[in-house]
């Protein structure tokens, strides 16, 4: 009768030597199986958060230019809070980021948050948690980068359809904080099977 070590290397063989259809589909699950029951928890409780990886998925915070031309067409909004271009340049991610990267998120508290982190956070009316810069404090407001002005409950339907409020966030509505650890393009990998069934608006790469 074979040993459970006998037993575990010839399936160790047969998903790593077999060339076979069944062979792929059994590597295919077991990766799955490993990915989202053992490496996502664990990467979850080191980080302290529900969610430790994040796919960016809209262009909300991309920049396109160079930070000073980005800051021209930016800087009166940012000035209407009082955040200085100086203060800006020392912010996580001053340049912004693109549809597609990953980030690493880790849990924070409220108290230890500052003007300039990017968090990530559930408004609890969008499909998605949203991925955007704290503005102000007290309470905490954030907005995207790349957007206009912030999504508040003033705005018409057709301009925030998912009736988003950022200008009011909870800290029970917070995720975590991103981390400087970013993947570019990476999550390109799935968004790429997402595409088709987003708005028009929301389809293809950022400009």
């Amino acid at each position: 009768m074979e040993s459970s070590i006998d037993i575990l290397k010839r399936f160790w063989k047969f998903i790593w030597h077999d060339d076979s259809l069944l062979s792929w589909i059994t590597f295919i699950i077991v990766v799955f199986v490993l990915i989202k029951f053992i490496f996502f928890p664990a990467v979850s409780f080191v980080m302290g958060t529900s969610l430790p990886i994040v796919i960016v998925e809209s262009c909300s915070m991309y920049h396109g230019t160079s930070f000073d031309k980005w800051w021209e067409s930016n800087s009166e909004w940012y000035g209407e809070k009082n955040i200085t271009k100086e203060q800006f340049s020392s912010f996580t991610m001053r340049k912004g980021f693109s549809k597609g990267d990953i980030f690493f998120v880790r849990g924070i508290e409220a108290e230890k948050l500052n003007i300039g982190d990017i968090i990530i956070f559930a408004s609890g009316t969008a499909k998605r948690p949203i991925i955007h810069r704290i503005v102000q404090l007290n309470p905490i407001e954030t907005k995207g980068d790349h957007n206009s002005g912030q999504f508040n409950l003033n705005q018409p339907a057709k301009e925030n359809p998912e009736r988003i409020d950022e200008t009011h966030i909870n800290e029970e509505q917070i995720i975590g904080k991103v981390t400087f650890i970013k993947i570019p393009a990476l999550g390109w990998i799935k968004l790429i099977f997402f595409e088709p069934f987003r708005a028009d608006n929301e389809r293809g790469f950022c400009e």
